[in-house]
């Protein structure tokens, strides 16, 4: 069961640019509900590599698992930070985790 504690030592794992794949979700305590949720299959895109996935060094075109920027307000929203406030200005996904973790700080 997730504690804050754990909510919070899990919040400072995410960065906004990761997905974590259900095993690693798993092995980091998230519960199970939110891993049934959150879970969804994501595709490269081959743009910019910021929108290129890749898993373990290597690029793939798929890759299913737990955007940890999602993950990240379902956190806030458990340790009662309104994540929508927080990241309100924030521009891009390692600036509203960094907005969240930021208010974690004011808890």
């Amino acid at each position: 069961m997730l504690d804050p504690i754990a909510a919070q030592m899990l919040l400072l794992k995410c960065n906004g640019d990761e997905i974590w794949s259900a095993e690693t979700c798993r092995r980091e305590g998230v519960p199970e509900a939110w891993i049934e949720e959150l879970c969804d299959s994501y595709e490269s895109g081959f743009d910019t590599d910021r929108n290129t996935i890749y898993h373990e060094g290597k690029l793939v075109n798929q890759f299913h698992g737990v955007l940890d920027l999602q993950l990240a307000c379902r956190l806030a929203e458990f340790l009662g930070i309104n994540w929508q406030s927080a990241t309100a200005t924030a521009l891009g996904r390692r600036a509203e985790v960094a907005a969240i973790k930021d208010a974690l700080d004011e808890i």
